[in-house]
């Protein structure tokens, strides 16, 4: 018979927030036997106990203090808002020179937020899995959810080399690529790539809601392709989004800017009838699609891979 003797790369994982990202890391680390033991943290009861049902860890624990105690990695996935409290109820609890990180889609205001309450005597490496979907919560997540995916580590500066070495292993052992950036370069990048086309998305089905000359049941009926992709998108965790436009306000309105910008190009070239500008600009935005297909970020399948999924 033969034994596996490979040793985890952590003792303990403390997971504080088990929604789509954190059970999906629970799923993953079982898996992959990235750890000895998973702690599971989160502030609601009945979610905490959705997570034991589930077996999502070996220890379930509401304190996240507590929760922390003796762990050699915390992963802190909780709405960007909220970083700066939970660093400071597990600041006191952190065992020296443990890794400490975060999966949120800002990065420059989460170390400010974190950073203030951390001790020295730990190691603080944020890092962006981009990756997920519209749903929520510890049922919604599943062990392949960072493959082929990337994630962005954003060390601060004068992080210790070693533990971001480890940090960056431990996303590729789940799967992810992993790129390392700054995280105020991160949050321009991903201002442009995520925040900017969900707060669009938002945008659009509030004015197909609003409509007074269209019903609702029309709008739900009559939904192409591209306004179904939008209210897939709209309909992520309003609080994560809330707290990434407030959280990341200033790379977002300039990319914003930009967008109106290019946006009224448009309008002028429709009303006066100026086909030449619309079938360049949609002529070389086309090559971005298939950048994207041609790294494997999509699928160029029919509809999208939207069919109808096999039993």
């Amino acid at each position: 018979m033969t034994v596996d003797t490979k040793a985890p790369m952590f003792e303990r994982v403390a997971l504080v927030g088990i929604g789509l990202i954190g059970s999906s890391l629970a799923r993953v680390i079982r898996r992959e036997g990235l750890a000895r033991e998973i702690v599971v943290s989160t502030r609601r009861a009945e979610t905490l106990a959705r997570a034991r049902e589930l077996g999502l860890g070996d220890a379930y624990v509401q304190d996240a203090g507590e929760a922390v105690e003796g762990a050699d990695l915390v992963i802190v996935s909780v709405p960007v808002g909220s970083s700066g409290d939970v660093a400071a109820a597990i600041g006191p609890h952190l065992a020296p020179g443990a890794i400490i990180s975060d999966v949120g889609s800002v990065k420059a205001d989460v170390v400010r937020q974190m950073g203030a309450h951390l001790p020295p005597t730990v190691h603080f490496v944020p890092a962006h899995p981009v990756a997920g979907t519209e749903h929520s919560g510890p049922d919604a997540g599943f062990a392949e959810l960072f493959e082929n995916r990337w994630c962005i580590v954003t060390p601060p500066a004068g992080a210790d080399e070693g533990a971001v070495e480890k940090l960056v292993a431990f996303w590729r052992a789940c799967g992810s690529k992993v790129e390392t950036m700054t995280p105020e370069h991160h949050d321009m990048v991903l201002a442009i790539t995520s925040h900017i086309p969900h707060l669009i998305a938002y945008n659009i089905v509030g004015t197909a809601a609003d409509l007074e000359t269209v019903t609702a049941s029309e709008v739900i009926k009559f939904s192409a392709g591209g306004f179904r992709d939008f209210t897939r998108i709209a309909a992520s965790d309003p609080t994560m989004w809330r707290d990434v436009f407030l959280h990341n306000k200033d790379a977002v309105l300039e990319m914003l800017g930009r967008f109106i910008e290019d946006l009224f190009v448009l309008q002028r070239a429709i009303r006066f009838g100026d086909g030449d500008t619309l079938f360049q600009h949609f002529t070389e935005t086309r090559a971005i699609r298939r950048g994207i297909l041609d790294i494997g970020q999509d699928t160029a399948a029919p509809d999208f891979g939207r069919g109808p999924k096999k039993s």
